[in-house]
């Protein structure tokens, strides 16, 4: 299973009860890095385009309109084709 798990077209009712929009802003321009998650993530891709490779997993694609949530102890690489901007919570 992947420890990465995007839902590319949330209605607007599922993002009205998850309160996306009230959750902090997150904006990165476009670069490589390394990431380790330490608790569950939850990010709503507001605009931008990014590959996400988990350490020994296939890479997964994600842009403006997708939910995504990131599972604990996932070690990573982003690369950022186009800025980021999410709204992300913890847990």
């Amino acid at each position: 299973m992947s420890r990465i798990v995007v839902d590319p077209a949330p209605g607007e009712t599922q993002l009205t009860l998850l309160g996306v929009r009230r959750w902090p802003v997150w904006e990165k321009g476009v670069s490589t890095f390394p990431w380790e998650y330490f608790e569950d993530e939850t990010s709503y891709i507001v605009a931008g385009h990014a590959i996400v490779t988990p350490e020994g997993g296939a890479a997964v694609e994600i842009g403006a309109g997708d939910l995504v949530r990131f599972e604990s102890g996932l070690i990573c690489k982003w690369q950022i084709i186009e800025p980021i901007r999410k709204h992300y919570r913890f847990g």
